[in-house]
C-alpha cells in the first residue's frame, strides 16, 4: 500500500446501529494516521441522512449511498434489530452498490446480515455475534457459518463476531496495509491486544456451555479453579466428591456433554491464556495452570486455537516487555522457532 496515497474507508451506517461498530474501527484507522498511515474515512447513509445508534446518539453522515464513490474498504456496521426481522431493501441495495466497487467489504457483528441480505455471502464462508450464528444459517443457507471465530476471510470479504471483534478485524486489515510493526503501535497507543487471529474463539473455552446446575460439578470447578496444579485426576476428583469414578464421567457427559478430564483442561486452557495474557512465558503458564509440561500445554493450544502458546504470546503481548534474564527450555525455544 503506497502511503502517499489516501486510503479510502467507506462506513455504511443506519438507525439504531451499535455505536462501538463505527467508532472502535475508527479510533484505529485514526490512530495509524499518527503512526504514518493515511486513511480517509467517511459516514454513508441511505438518502444521506444523519442516523440514530442504539445509545441514542445521533450520528452525523458525509454522503448519501447512492451518490457515494468507490471506497477501497467499505464497513458495513451491525445492530441489535437486524437478526430479528427482514433488513430494509433499501440498506441491502445500497450495500450491494457500495461492495461492487469497493476493494475489500467487511461487516461488523450483525452486519453480515445486511451482507447475506445483499446476496454477498452467497456460497461465502462468514460469521457474526455468536448468539445470532445459528439465525444467520438459518436464513441463509448457502452462506457457510463459521460459528466461533472472531473473524472470517473469504477472499476480499470479511466478517466479525461481536462488537470489539470489530477491532480486531480492523487491526488486521491495518496489519496487511502496513505490516505488524505500525500495528504493534496502534494495539499499544489504544491498549488493546495486538490483533487476535481470527481463528480464535468468541469466548473463553471453559464459558462455552452452560454454568453447571449440579452442586457436584459446581465443587469441582470451584476447586480446579482455585488450585489448578493440584492432582485432578479422575480418581482423584471423584474421591473428593464422595461419588464413583464412572458416576462422577456420566454426570458429566448427562450436563455438560464432556468428560471430567476435558473440562480440567478447558479451565487450565483459560488460566494459561491469562497468564500468557499477563506477560508470563509459555514455560511458566504451563507450570501455573497446572500442565504437566510445556509439550501439554502446547498440544491444548493446538487443539483449542489453532496455534502454539509461543506464538499466541507474541501475537498478543508484544506490546509488554518480555521478562529479563530468561533462558527458554529447549523445547519453548523449538516451538518459538516453527510457530
Amino acid at each position: 500500500m503506497d502511503p502517499k496515497k489516501a486510503h479510502h474507508v467507506g462506513v455504511l451506517v443506519f438507525d439504531e446501529m451499535k455505536m462501538l461498530d463505527l467508532s472502535g474501527p475508527a479510533e484505529v484507522f485514526s490512530e495509524a494516521n499518527r503512526y504514518g498511515a493515511n486513511y480517509r474515512l467517511s459516514i454513508v447513509s441511505v438518502g444521506g441522512t444523519p442516523v440514530r445508534t442504539s445509545i441514542g446518539l445521533e450520528v452525523p453522515v458525509d454522503t448519501d449511498a447512492a451518490s457515494a464513490p468507490a471506497f477501497d474498504t467499505l464497513l458495513v456496521t451491525g445492530g441489535d434489530l437486524l437478526p430479528g426481522r427482514l433488513v430494509d431493501p433499501n440498506l441491502s441495495a445500497a450495500a450491494s452498490r457500495l461492495a461492487a466497487t469497493a476493494g475489500r467489504v467487511a461487516s461488523i457483528c450483525t452486519g453480515a446480515f445486511i451482507l447475506a441480505a445483499a446476496g454477498l455471502l452467497d456460497g461465502r464462508r462468514a460469521t457474526t455475534h455468536w448468539q445470532h450464528t445459528a439465525s444467520l444459517a438459518r436464513g441463509y443457507p448457502s452462506t457457510r457459518v463459521e460459528p466461533d471465530a472472531l473473524y472470517v476471510k473469504d477472499g476480499t470479504l470479511y466478517t466479525s463476531a461481536g462488537v470489539t471483534a470489530g477491532i480486531d478485524l480492523a487491526l488486521a486489515l491495518l496489519e496487511e496495509d502496513h505490516g505488524p510493526g505500525l500495528t504493534r503501535d496502534v494495539a499499544r497507543s489504544l491498549v488493546v491486544y495486538m490483533q487476535r487471529p481470527g481463528g480464535q474463539s468468541q469466548f473463553s473455552a471453559s464459558l462455552q456451555g452452560p454454568a453447571p446446575r449440579t452442586p457436584v460439578l459446581r465443587q469441582i470447578q470451584d476447586m480446579v479453579q482455585t488450585d489448578p496444579t493440584a492432582d485432578h485426576s479422575l480418581n482423584a476428583l471423584a474421591t473428593r466428591v464422595r461419588v464413583s469414578a464412572r458416576h462422577l464421567t456420566r454426570m458429566f457427559r448427562t450436563e455438560l456433554d464432556t468428560t471430567p478430564m476435558k473440562y480440567v483442561e478447558l479451565i487450565r486452557f483459560d488460566l494459561a491464556k491469562a497468564l500468557l495474557d499477563s506477560g508470563h512465558s509459555a514455560t511458566e503458564a504451563a507450570s501455573l495452570s497446572g500442565f504437566p509440561s510445556y509439550e501439554s500445554l502446547r498440544r491444548a493450544f493446538a487443539r483449542h486455537l489453532g496455534v502454539s502458546p509461543t506464538r499466541y504470546r507474541r501475537r498478543f503481548t508484544t506490546t509488554r516487555p518480555a521478562p529479563r534474564h530468561r533462558t527458554a527450555p529447549t523445547g519453548e525455544a523449538a516451538d518459538g522457532e516453527r510457530a
